[in-house]
C-alpha cells in the first residue's frame, strides 16, 4: 500500500467526520480519533499532542469572519516543551 494511499483514506475519515486533522505546523499534522470540541498542548521537543478539555479554555472576542463566511470552529494548539 502506498502511502498516498494512506493519507487519502486519513483524509476521507476526517471528511466523513471519524477524524479530526490537528496540525501542529506547516507539513506536520495528526490525525485524532477524539472529534469532540478540545485543544492541544503539542510538545514540540518529543512531537506528543495531548488533549486539552473543551472546557478548560475560554475563548472570546473573536474577530468577525469575511463576508459570506461563518466561523466553523477554533483550533487552539499551544506549543510546549518539556523540561529535561
Amino acid at each position: 500500500m502506498s502511502l498516498a494511499t494512506v493519507y487519502n483514506t486519513l483524509h476521507q475519515f476526517t471528511d466523513g467526520g471519524l477524524l479530526r486533522e490537528v496540525v501542529v505546523e506547516a507539513g506536520r499534522s495528526y490525525f485524532d480519533t477524539n472529534t469532540g470540541g478540545h485543544h492541544h498542548f503539542f510538545d514540540a521537543g518529543t512531537g506528543t499532542l495531548t488533549d486539552i478539555p473543551g472546557d478548560d479554555i475560554v475563548i472570546g472576542d473573536l474577530p468577525a469572519p469575511p463576508a459570506g463566511a461563518e466561523i466553523e470552529r477554533v483550533d487552539l494548539v499551544i506549543r510546549i516543551r518539556s523540561r529535561a
